[in-house]
């Protein structure tokens, strides 16, 4: 068995993960998600009969559906262990401010708000989209300056992870 001081020296070990590791992680996170995506997909456009193009409104429900089944992956995960797939293979885990993996609400707030960084890249499609690869772009330079803070923030958070007193921590 650990000591209670093994224990508390082993938590102020703990170093925040930087944006490197974590861009890293979520790469693989979204390989891995790509098959979920294709599998939910696959089978709405199956058992509701829908074919391509789609009505605006069949599009949409897709989306809702693919962002709730994206959305209980993460929380669960997040809630459960404080780790997804991805987090594991990195080493990587989201604790709270006390060292836990987060509550339910919370992991399902951070989630909710992690869709913040692609808001600039959507706001520029919906004013002035049109041409892919600027769409691109615009939507990839956004992101990007979102992530910058996590450069210079001492703990290596980002907006959702301030707001929801969250981190990523590198498993050692």
């Amino acid at each position: 068995m650990s000591s209670p001081s093994a224990i508390a020296s082993v938590r102020s070990e703990r170093r925040p993960a930087g944006l490197a590791i974590r861009l890293a992680a979520l790469t693989y996170e979204a390989v891995l998600l790509f098959g979920v995506v294709f599998i939910v997909t696959y089978a709405v456009l199956t058992l509701a009969r829908w074919t391509y193009p789609m009505s605006g409104v069949q599009r949409a429900i897709l989306q809702v559906m693919l962002f709730v089944t994206l959305g209980v992956y993460f929380v669960y995960q997040w809630s459960r262990t404080g780790q997804t797939l991805a987090m594991k293979s990195w080493h990587l885990r989201l604790l709270d401010e006390s060292g836990r993996p987060p509550s339910v609400a919370i992991a399902a707030l951070r989630y909710v708000l992690a869709w913040h960084l692609f808001i600039p890249g959507a706001i520029w499609v919906a004013l002035f989209g049109g041409n892919v690869a600027l769409d691109a772009v615009v939507g990839a330079a956004g992101v990007a300056a979102l992530l910058l803070p996590a450069l210079i923030d001492s703990k290596k958070r980002l907006l959702h992870d301030r707001l929801t007193s969250t981190r990523i921590f590198r498993e050692l």
